[in-house]
């Protein structure tokens, strides 16, 4: 295989063609990813935390000590 066919070749955001896209079709498509986003994450966002706290522990999040509580 060559540079350009490997697998990960075809994820690097570089190799992605974006159109061009005027400015109120931006925006609706950035609202969109973070809705989406948001929906991910109210479904599976104490999976994502018990990921990553298994990853690394506590010690990823220096000075949080429970997620839940808001920061003011």
């Amino acid at each position: 295989m060559t540079p350009d066919t490997t697998p990960s070749s075809h994820w690097l955001p570089s190799t992605i063609s974006m159109p061009r896209l005027d400015d109120d079709a931006v925006i609706q498509i950035h609202d969109f990813i973070h809705q989406v986003l948001d929906l991910f994450e109210a479904r599976y966002g104490d999976q994502i935390r018990r990921f990553y706290e298994d990853l690394g522990g506590q010690d990823m999040l220096p000075g949080i000590d429970n997620l839940d509580d808001p920061p003011f």
